[in-house]
């Protein structure tokens, strides 16, 4: 039996070290790292070399659940697939060890509940874009020109003006002209 690990950082900036120094306290013989790759994403080259490497017997050990995978369905086929294979699985955060039906019980409802609070963050996340386009608050980069100018720039346009000419009396460039002139 060997305890393998997976570590995942979702982007390249994020650091492994928290995880690896949990997974290695926790005895992997061998970890396994994705760094900048989110936890939504199906392709995950190190979780397939993981996965790959695991006989039966073997425990794969993560240092939390949501690093397996963000979808609850998602982190459930990855379970059955090490199932499949004789082996467990074990999140250290969470306490969670599928060598037992109780463990297998508790990751579902732990699935379950990462699932919800995802959701959950989505929706938050929506509805204060709705809210704030209510306010007249739109995301994004500010305009460089108002409705005014942007008129302004087709009567001149229309004049026979180049665009460039036009972004110097604007004092805008000529890309942001031609924006505008569309």
């Amino acid at each position: 039996m060997a305890v393998i690990g997976y570590a995942r950082v979702s982007t390249a900036e994020q650091n492994l070290g928290l995880q690896l120094t949990a997974l290695k306290s926790a005895g992997a013989a061998r970890i396994f790292a994705d760094n900048g790759v989110s936890g939504s994403t199906v392709e995950r080259p190190q979780l397939s070399k993981a996965l790959d490497r695991l006989e039966a017997g073997d425990v794969l050990t993560v240092w939390k659940l949501d690093r397996l995978g963000r979808n609850t369905r998602h982190v459930l086929d990855v379970i059955e697939i090490i199932r499949e294979q004789g082996a467990g699985f074990r999140s250290l955060t969470e306490g969670l060890d599928t060598t037992g039906p109780m463990g297998t019980a508790m990751l579902t409802i732990m699935a379950a509940f990462a699932q919800l609070e995802r959701d959950t963050m989505i929706e938050r996340t929506r509805a204060g874009l709705r809210a704030a386009a209510a306010n007249n608050r739109h995301g994004g980069r500010p305009r460089k020109v108002n409705d005014a100018a942007a008129a302004r720039a087709k009567e001149l346009k229309a004049k026979g003006i180049s665009a460039s000419d036009i972004g110097k009396m604007l004092g805008v460039s000529r890309a942001t002209v031609y924006r505008y002139l569309r």
